[in-house]
């Protein structure tokens, strides 16, 4: 019989040691301490998140007095990847499929940005065929960049249709983008000089058609959500950004266009194939969640406007002009109105085939000073519908 089995006592394995106690993990959405505010109450100190969906990959750090936020704290962070040093470690070719990861529902604009900022500092004019091709590609990232953050704040609000419609529909335009690129999501489409490809043979039938039948759609989604007082009252009056403070804050996009700015870089500074095209900038004059929420659907017809301008008026002729895989020695700025506003780009160049110092800015890090001022005063409830209308992306934030 084996010594275990004996009957025998081993005192050694009875041996207690002293361990110190592990540290206590610390909870996502949880109370993390209690305050006494200015006016004697007790207050509450919140984590938010991260949480998908939620706060998405960031936390919010919220204060509040009973159920009013009295104070947010913005913590991003959480998906930083380091983008800017790795672009300084590749050359610029190889560096396109990493500036569209931050948001890859919008990855043309992103790219977009990028390319134009090549191709001041090489002095590389694009042909006129391919700037069309390029700002057909931006209007059908815009409308599946919409079409999500609809999706989304469908699921915020408790309304699952508005959360299914929203990603069926944008099949439409993912069936298209992949049509015209090969890839569905993240495409490598726009490079310096140009586009990779041409469009395919019955493309402009099939854009027409998708973007007549999308509208009507959109008539579908006042219906059932944007005019449906379920919707109307909890987003009109909550979360109000007045038209100076998104100015003070440095706002853009549709954060800056629900508060009444006409700002649109399509316009103000146009680029690729705009000039040319017919087509208003959305705003709304109030402030809160239900115009910034309205002007995401008002830019989704005028995208279809767009699209169907573009495939009807294309010129004839090369689509690409051969730039070299180098940046001269210099500096440039390059910068496109992206689905969430501006993004751009700035470049120092030595001679190689990669930049000495590359900076990239997006509409979402740029929207992040929004989130505290579209937040204080409401009730916790009203944070959601407050929140999402910025339509803030965490991962494009973070970079």
């Amino acid at each position: 019989m084996g010594p275990l089995l004996s009957g025998k006592t081993y005192d050694f394995l009875r041996t207690e040691t002293t361990m110190s106690a592990p540290p206590k993990p610390v909870p996502l959405t949880t109370v993390e301490s209690t305050e006494t505010s200015e006016s004697g109450a007790q207050t509450l100190t919140l984590s938010v998140g991260p949480q998908h969906s939620g706060s998405g990959h960031m936390r919010l750090i919220v204060e509040v007095d009973g159920d009013i936020i009295v104070n947010v704290a913005p913590d991003p962070g959480y998906v930083h990847r380091g983008i800017e040093k790795i672009i300084e470690l590749r050359n610029i070719i190889k560096s396109i499929p990493v500036i569209e990861r931050p948001s890859i529902i919008d990855a043309s604009n992103l790219n977009h940005a990028w390319v134009r900022s090549i191709e001041e500092i090489q002095g590389v004019e694009v042909p006129r065929r391919g700037q069309y091709l390029r700002s057909l590609l931006n209007e059908m990232n815009r409308i599946m960049s919409h079409l999500y953050w609809l999706s989304i704040y469908g699921v915020f609000l408790g309304h699952t249709t508005m959360f299914m419609w929203p990603l069926g529909d944008r099949e439409l335009f993912i069936d298209l983008a992949e049509k015209l690129t090969g890839a569905r999501i993240t495409y490598s489409y726009l490079v310096p000089g140009g586009v990779r490809r041409d469009l395919p043979p019955g493309f402009a039938e099939e854009a027409i058609k998708r973007t007549e039948y999308f509208e009507k759609r959109l008539k579908e989604y006042d219906r059932i959500f944007f005019n449906n007082p379920l919707f109307t009252s909890r987003a009109k009056g909550i979360g109000v950004l007045s038209k100076e403070k998104a100015i003070d804050l440095g706002c853009t996009g549709p954060t800056l266009r629900g508060s009444g700015v006409d700002a649109d870089l399509r316009k103000d500074e146009p680029y690729a194939a705009y000039p040319e095209l017919d087509f208003e900038v959305s705003t709304r004059p109030d402030g809160d969640s239900f115009s910034r929420a309205m002007v995401h659907m008002d830019e989704m017809r005028e995208s279809c406007k767009i699209i169907r301008q573009i495939v009807k008026k294309i010129p004839s002729g090369p689509i690409r002009r051969k730039a070299p895989i180098v940046l001269p020695r210099g500096i440039a700025y390059g910068r496109v109105e992206s689905a969430r506003g501006e993004c751009s780009f700035y470049l120092i160049g030595e001679g190689g085939d990669k930049p000495y110092r590359a900076r990239y800015i997006t509409g979402s890090y740029r929207n992040m000073a929004a989130i505290p001022a579209v937040l204080l005063g409401n009730r916790l409830a009203d944070m959601p519908t407050a929140w999402w209308s910025i339509d803030y992306w965490p991962v494009e934030a973070d970079r």
